[in-house]
This record gives structure tokens, sequence and C-alpha cells, in this order.
């Protein structure tokens, strides 16, 4: 089982920029796949970025193409994203998720383990 506990969220104009945080411990991060999933009040949680054990590969949500970037440093044990261009519809809690393997998927259900979530909202 894997603990994540993110953190970075909070209140932005349009245009702004916010970087979020998720500091994994429990099984050895650098063998697992990390993603981004953010829920908007009375919607399903969705996906918005994905990458692989190394780094190597990410994958976006087409809502967030060219303006969200999902790193990750194994030796800290951390997962990032950083939102640039931040829109009103971009408001939603964000959570990071563990997936059971190497590359990760965009659905939910393949993720074992998430945390608590933290709270983006971007002003108009």
């Amino acid at each position: 089982q894997v603990q994540l506990v993110e953190s970075g969220g909070g209140l932005v104009q349009a245009g702004g920029s916010l970087r979020l945080s998720c500091a994994a411990s429990g099984r050895t991060f650098s063998s697992y796949a990390m993603g981004w999933f953010r829920q908007a009040p009375g919607k399903e949680r969705e996906f918005v970025a994905r990458i692989s054990w190394s780094g190597g590969n990410t994958y976006y949500a087409d809502s967030v193409k060219g303006r969200f970037t999902i790193s990750r440093d194994n030796a800290k044990n951390t997962v990032y994203l950083q939102m640039n261009s931040l829109k009103p519809e971009d408001t939603a809690v964000y959570y990071c998720a563990a997936h059971g393997g190497r590359y990760g998927s965009s659905r939910r259900q393949e993720y074992d383990s998430w945390g608590q979530g933290t709270q983006v909202t971007v002003s108009s």
C-alpha cells in the first residue's frame, strides 16, 4: 500500500499558475506509475495526467494538454503537477494516485492508492 499526501492547492486568478506536489511513502516509489485526477462539484472524478515509473512517458487529458506538466523526482518520492494558464473550469479538488503498474492508465479504477485531495480554485 502507498500513502500519498498532496499539497500546493489554493486560490488563483485566471491565467495564473500553481504547482501541486504529492509525496509518497510505502511501496518503492520508482516501481510504479503515478496519475493526477480532479473532481469538480457535481461531476465525476476525471483523469488529468499520468507519468510512467521512470518519468519517460507522460500523457495528458485534452483539456489540459499544453498547459499542465506532470513530472516526478524519484529521489524525493514526489510527483508534481505544474499548472499554467489556469481557467475557471480547472476549479476542482485534485488527487494524486498510485497505479499498480509501471506505465499507468487513464482509468481511475486501475489506481489502487489515493491522496486526500487538494482544492484548486480559479477565479475569473
